[in-house]
């Protein structure tokens, strides 16, 4: 019983989706020293995530239960179909608070202190589709805290690169998130929601994302300016370009059946690529940008 519970709660926080910020956690990691972190470091970066993701994802799941129960897309969740009780996914998000918190201050002193603002900042998105069109840019900064997170877990500063690779993190994110929004375009205008593509219609979100993905590629490029990388790093960036370019040209404002393959199966293959170019320019430094 036990563990088919816990089957259905990965099922519902979609664990597999913890490859598009954890990724980019341990190259924060990798670039706080620009060394492999210790045993102890990565340990806690990866616990520290997957609290954070898991209260995320809970905090979402049951506080848009009623909605979700609405949405066709959704209906199926666990909270609408009475799969998982409100007070068994309270239970996990404490948890996972608890692991958060903990895992930060075994980092750093600094992690701890700013512990409490990332527990605010995954309490605040889920509600931020009731009142601005912005709540992309909202989840984007969430998952932009991981590589930030990260540095300061490991450095116990902050530093302008970390913070230029969490905005860069920030518009990747917010860029795709539009696109998946776009399948909600007709309920989140009856039912009254804020999104990109019902404030401005699929065509011109689908413009907006590509802005966001532009932002997001000189963001990028500019990290490595600024940490003088290699040109191992470059070219992790220029296949992410490739990669969010071609993520544009499957999605159409007439045509959006593959928005579930540029959602899920791209962007995890960009967070996974930018990872392993980023470690292999921090163990082989060819060439200074």
């Amino acid at each position: 019983m036990a563990f088919s519970k816990l089957k259905v709660f990965l099922e519902m926080i979609k664990f597999e989706h913890t490859v598009f910020a954890l990724p980019f956690a341990y190259s924060g990691a990798l670039l706080a020293e620009k060394r492999i972190p210790t045993a102890h470091d990565l340990l806690w970066i990866t616990l520290a995530m997957v609290g954070a993701r898991t209260a995320a994802m809970s905090l979402n799941r049951v506080i848009d239960r009623h909605i979700d129960a609405k949405n066709p897309r959704t209906a199926g969740r666990a909270l609408p179909k009475g799969l998982l009780g409100v007070g068994e996914v309270w239970v996990y998000v404490l948890i996972s608070f608890v692991i958060l918190l903990f895992s930060a201050h075994q980092l750093s002193p600094l992690a701890f202190q700013l512990s409490p603002f990332a527990v605010l900042a995954l309490l605040t998105y889920s509600y931020t589709k009731r009142f601005t069109w912005a709540c992309h840019l909202v989840l984007g900064a969430v998952l932009g805290m991981a590589p930030l997170g990260s540095w300061i877990g490991i450095n116990g500063s902050i530093h302008l690169a970390p913070v230029v690779l969490a905005l860069g993190v920030l518009f990747w994110v917010a860029g795709f998130d539009i696109i998946y929004a776009c399948d909600d375009y007709a309920f989140d205008l009856k039912e009254g929601l804020f999104s990109i593509p019902a404030r401005f219609g699929i065509k011109r979100a689908l413009h907006i994302s590509v802005l966001f993905h532009v932002a997001a590629a000189l963001l990028f490029l500019s990290t490595g300016l600024l940490l003088k990388l290699g040109v191992l790093y470059l070219a992790g960036v220029f296949i992410a370009v490739g990669i969010l370019f071609y993520q544009h040209i499957l999605v159409r404002p007439d045509d959006l059946s593959r928005a579930g393959v540029a959602f899920f199966n791209l962007n995890g293959t960009l967070s996974v690529v930018m990872f392993i170019f980023t470690f292999l320019d921090i163990i082989y430094p060819l060439q200074v940008i």
